[in-house]
């Protein structure tokens, strides 16, 4: 399967749920049912599952300042930040 489905849009937002084990059995099953028939989200799971065990072995330490800096900057957080906190 090389295209996106609608179940592909239900699973990816029941990714981390399902890789931390908060998911009923029920659809823990249908989720592996589709994963056997889909490249697509096979690939997606393996990567968030990689991203995960990354950062829980070698994640934890504190970004530096001037990176923060830079990372803030780039991704535009501050503008986000104040929008957030102007919404609320």
């Amino acid at each position: 399967m090389d295209h996106i489905t609608e179940t592909c849009r239900e699973i990816k937002d029941k990714l981390s749920a399902y890789l931390d084990g908060e998911l009923e059995t029920a659809l823990c099953a249908e989720i592996e049912q589709h994963l056997r028939g889909c490249d697509n989200c096979r690939v997606m799971v393996d990567t968030l599952n990689k991203t995960i065990t990354l950062y829980r072995n070698y994640g934890q330490d504190e970004v530096p300042p001037d990176a923060h800096t830079r990372l803030t900057r780039v991704l535009n957080l501050e503008r986000l930040k104040m929008k957030i906190q102007q919404s609320t």
